[in-house]
């Protein structure tokens, strides 16, 4: 929306500093503490389900296991990452760059059409803080008037027993929710067993989740919606993101203007249907007012839509006035549009989720390579025979330990590992070299394809062709000539 019709919007407002300013800091640079509304209505309803389904999913995730491991795990210091089961190692950084760049283009494309829905109805800061935090607030401290009332009143015996109560409930979920996060890193077992065990045997681990926390418990607590505004970079992105056919929670001003009070026996034709009455403000968890237009505080969390629709079915209005939609469809009533710029982006994430796709199909357990070592040629051996040294290299990507063995397909020979045998740590890779030694009988020329299958003890995981250099036979050379 432009400076210029946003300016129209309310003449009467002498007030147009909302863009410079955040609502939720006074002139002066001190905090202004947002009192939202309790909100209800259709949208809110939806979003209390949407917040079952996402809790559940988070709470229930680290305690299931495929085949004896987690069935999702972050292990950041080991660089160890289980997704869906599916175990991935330091060996696999590409496919974790690809999938974050999938990732970054599919939330521009997201954002490009959808703005912040995702903040409003997915984003854990949201669901925790709106659907959690906030509900035990309205549950011991009442609606935002018994909460500015309690603020403003001096420290009695009750203010005290509210006030200690919900701080100790905010610290007891913000501990839960720290160990189901760090469940996420280390696995629920090892969680289980620094639970169960005497501090002092995890005195470190204490140590980290008291942290956790209370970081935890001051976001929720006292930072709360500054997260969104100060810190989260996404809501800075909005601005050139966005733009004016992205669907977004947006006020119709078209209908809405000029604003005016209902009086009785006053002739109201000339004013739209918004009645001024500031509804979509007092449920506002950031403290903007959405008639102003997008903003950067704006969350997408919908309270101001159900606050809206209630106030319209009480005028006999038709609802609506703030509602999902795009600055063109409310200022020329055009219908939804794939812009080139979104049909850019969406063509760049096909692609990337193609190419991504195909590498995770195709992805093995185990990484070979084998190739003979640069610079060597044949070495004479005893009993007539020639060898060739070779370097093997093998990733492991699983959680067991790999008894590596070789075995020569097309020739007869004797593959000999140089030192100890080939076995591979979980998530580890091995380096090593071994000598082919082939007969001078078996060899034709002075290039020899061969065959190598490698085997994980008696499964074979991958057949290698590759190539053994030996001395030239003059028989067969002489053979040759004559033939040809």
């Amino acid at each position: 929306m432009s400076e210029d019709k946003l300016d129209k919007l309310n003449p009467d407002d002498e007030n147009k500093t909302y863009r410079n300013e955040l609502a939720t800091v006074t002139k002066e640079g001190k905090r202004k503490w947002i009192f939202p509304k309790k909100p209800h209505g259709r949208f809110y309803n939806a979003r209390n389900i949407v917040t079952i389904i996402l809790l559940f999913v988070l709470f229930v995730t680290p305690f299931i296991k495929l085949n004896g491991y987690p069935f999702i795990l972050f292990d950041f210091p080991n660089r160890n990452f289980i997704l869906f089961g599916i175990p991935f190692g330091p060996h696999d950084f590409f496919l974790f760059v690809l999938a974050m760049i999938a990732t970054l283009v599919f939330i521009i494309l997201f954002t490009a059409i959808f703005g912040r829905v995702f903040c409003g109805w997915a984003c854990p800061q949201t669901i925790f803080m709106e659907m959690v935090f906030r509900k035990i607030e309205y549950w011991i401290e009442g609606d935002y008037r018994e909460q500015k009332k309690l603020k403003a009143a001096p420290w009695t015996g009750k203010k005290i027993f509210k006030k200690g109560t919900k701080h100790g409930i905010f610290f007891a979920i913000s501990f839960i929710i720290a160990n189901f996060f760090l469940a996420y890193i280390i696995g629920m077992d090892k969680l289980i067993g620094i639970v169960t065990d005497p501090p002092s045997k995890h005195l470190q681990g204490l140590i980290a989740i008291t942290i956790f926390s209370g970081v935890f418990y001051w976001i929720f607590s006292y930072f709360r919606e500054q997260v969104c505004t100060l810190v989260c970079p996404y809501g800075r992105l909005q601005g050139v993101l966005l733009d004016r056919d992205s669907v977004v929670i947006a006020y119709d001003h078209v209908r809405g203007e000029p604003r005016g009070k209902i009086k009785k026996n006053e002739d109201q034709s000339n004013l739209g249907d918004c009645i001024d009455c500031r509804m979509c403000v007092d449920v506002c968890p950031t403290g903007i007012d959405i008639r102003d237009g997008i903003q950067l505080e704006c969350v997408n969390c919908t309270a101001c839509i159900d606050a809206c629709d209630e106030v319209m079915d009480k005028v006999n209005r038709p609802r609506k006035l703030i509602k999902y939609a795009s600055i063109n469809s409310i200022e020329r009533k055009t219908m939804f549009r794939f812009t080139p710029r979104a049909i850019v982006y969406s063509v760049l994430l096909f692609i990337l989720t193609g190419i991504l796709s195909y590498l995770l199909v195709t992805r093995t357990d185990f990484s070979v390579n084998i190739l003979r070592t640069p610079g060597m040629l044949f070495q004479e051996q005893p009993g007539d025979k020639v060898s060739n040294l070779y370097d093997i290299n093998v990733v492991n990507k699983t959680f067991k330990k790999a008894d590596i063995n070789l075995k020569l397909d097309n020739i007869e020979g004797k593959l000999q590992v140089i030192g100890k045998k080939l076995e591979v740590d979980p998530q580890g890779i091995i380096d090593a070299k071994f000598l082919l030694i082939v007969p001078k009988s078996n060899i034709h020329g002075m290039v020899t394809p061969i065959k190598i299958s490698v085997y994980n003890r008696d499964k074979l995981i991958k057949e290698i062709s590759t190539s053994l250099l030996g001395p030239v036979n003059k028989k067969e050379i002489e053979k040759d000539e004559k033939e040809g």
